[in-house]
This record gives C-alpha cells, sequence and structure tokens, in this order.
C-alpha cells in the first residue's frame, strides 16, 4: 500500500536476477521512491540505449513536466506517466521545483505489448484513482524490500504493475464509452487498409467529408496526435510485425508501408525507435 512506501522511505534498487533458460516476457529491472528539489532532472527518451523497456512514475507530490508527441503535460499529484524507451519524448523537473514519486523500470514482450495497447487507448498520463495506486505502491515495495528476489518474483511484481494500469484503462466497466465519430472511424480504417498506398492530408479530410483544417483539429481531437503523426505511427507498427513475423527484406517492407524505398523508411524508424529495422528484428528475436 502507499502508506507502506511511504514508511520505508526514499530507495532505489536495480534487480540482480539470475538468468533464465526460460526467460520470462514481463520482468522488473528496478523500482524506486525519490525526491527532487532544486536539481536538474531531466530524461530524454531517445537518449537512453537501444534495449526496449519502459517507465511507470507515479507523482505523489509536487510536479513533473512530459513532452510527448508534441503535447506538454504537467504532472500533478495522482497521476501516473507510462513511457517506452526508445521513444521521442523528454520528462523532467522545471527550475526550483519540486517533485516526489515512485518508479518502476519494466522490459519484455509482453511489458511492450501491453503498454502499446495502453497508450494507444489512453496516452502516457492516466490517472488512476487511489485503490490502484495501493496496487502499484504495493509491487513498489515489493521490488524494493523482497530479500534476493527471483526472477518469478519479479515478474510477479512486473505483471501486478502491468495489470493495475490495465485495469485503470480497460477495467472499469461503470464508465460509457465515447465513440468515435464516423467520419474519423472511417479514416482511420481507411489509413491500416491503405498504408501501402499515399495518404495526403487533402484524401484523408475528402474522405471524411471536411475541410483541410476542420480535419485535422477533428482527427487530432479524436486520437489525440495529428493525423500525419498517426499515419507514420500505423506504418511504424506493421513495419514492426513484418520485421518479426517474416524476412522480408526492408526494402520490400518499405513497399509494404508507404515508403519511397528502404533507406527512407530505415530513417524514419531510427528517428522514432533509436535504432535501425534490422537491429530492431535482430534484438527482439534475440529476447524472444
Amino acid at each position: 500500500m502507499l502508506p507502506a512506501l511511504l514508511n520505508h522511505g526514499h530507495d532505489i534498487r536495480a534487480l540482480t536476477l539470475s538468468r533464465n533458460t526460460a526467460p520470462l516476457h514481463c520482468m522488473a529491472a528496478s523500482a524506486g521512491y525519490e525526491q527532487r528539489m532544486n536539481e536538474i532532472y531531466a530524461w530524454d527518451g531517445m537518449k537512453r540505449g537501444n534495449s526496449p523497456f519502459l517507465v511507470i512514475q507515479h507523482t505523489i507530490l509536487g510536479e513533473g513536466r512530459l513532452d510527448y508527441a508534441g503535447t506538454t503535460y504537467h504532472l500533478g499529484p495522482g497521476q501516473t506517466m507510462l513511457v517506452t524507451i526508445p521513444h521521442a519524448h523528454r520528462y523532467w523537473l522545471e527550475r526550483g521545483g519540486h517533485w516526489e514519486y515512485f518508479w518502476l523500470v519494466l522490459h519484455g514482450r509482453e511489458v511492450q505489448r501491453l503498454a502499446r495497447e495502453i497508450l494507444d487507448t489512453a496516452g502516457p498520463v492516466l490517472e488512476i484513482g487511489h485503490a490502484l495506486t495501493d496496487r502499484l505502491a504495493t509491487a513498489c515495495l515489493a521490488l524494493l524490500t523482497t530479500p534476493k528476489p527471483t526472477p518469478g518474483v519479479a515478474s510477479t511484481e512486473a505483471y501486478a504493475a502491468m495489470t493495475t494500469l490495465h485495469d485503470s484503462v480497460f477495467g472499469s466497466r461503470d464508465l460509457p464509452e465515447t465513440p468515435l465519430p464516423a467520419a474519423m472511424a472511417r479514416v482511420a480504417d481507411f489509413i491500416d487498409a491503405n498504408l501501402a498506398a499515399a495518404l495526403p492530408i487533402d484524401r484523408l479530410a475528402a474522405l471524411a467529408g471536411t475541410s483541410r483544417a476542420h480535419f485535422v483539429r477533428k482527427f487530432t481531437a479524436s486520437f489525440g496526435i495529428p493525423p500525419s503523426d498517426f499515419v507514420l505511427e500505423r506504418r511504424l507498427e506493421r513495419i514492426e510485425r513484418l520485421l518479426l513475423a517474416t524476412e522480408m527484406k526492408v526494402s520490400d517492407i518499405a513497399t509494404a508501408t508507404g515508403f519511397a524505398d528502404g533507406n527512407y523508411l530505415a530513417k524514419a524508424f531510427r528517428r522514432r525507435r533509436g535504432m535501425a529495422p534490422l537491429e530492431f528484428r535482430a534484438t527482439r528475436l534475440e529476447a524472444t
């Protein structure tokens, strides 16, 4: 529970686990409870290496900032940040500010899958409520205090953290669903079905039956990102699937996902994912 974590006090622990011949795909790497005051504190999601992992960070007191997909968030008490690495984002403490939070660093194939579902649905900042905050704090405290944790313990607490966030987004049956406007849903379906084709904004606006400017505003309000970024992310997701599920050449994947050639695809992929496509393929297949 959160009170127990607060009573435990500020602490950081990196887990040292035995290598396992039967790898688990939802694992904790480290956890901590920290306070930052009047100091330089900033993390860039593209400068933390190429190995994929994610950070869950829950604010207790004070305020942090997050720049994510062109939007700046103020991270206040009760808010939980979820970010994957590598990814183009930055979070930091404003000069002279105060930020108290607890956090977990997780990795693994299942962690990445759940994170993508949560981020696609709710974005990087969640309001999880008191009960779920207690669940998240319990997982953090267990990682900080369990003597000689085994891989199984590290995986159990990682799953607890991820399922807590999953419940905060998908678990409530009392909240009415807000359906996408029909025009925006139609455009999203069209994008997914035509990733190999050119998808200029004017064409998508015509499909929605609106002016270009109105379409961009409505689409951004519906999905949280501009249509051009949405198209690029959908293409990158398709590229990831093709890299892992097939042996296609990068040039052939470029043709299948709307890029002019393999070089252009590689530049866009590296800019957003922090590594070359073939490096991504090798890293993920090694992890499995």
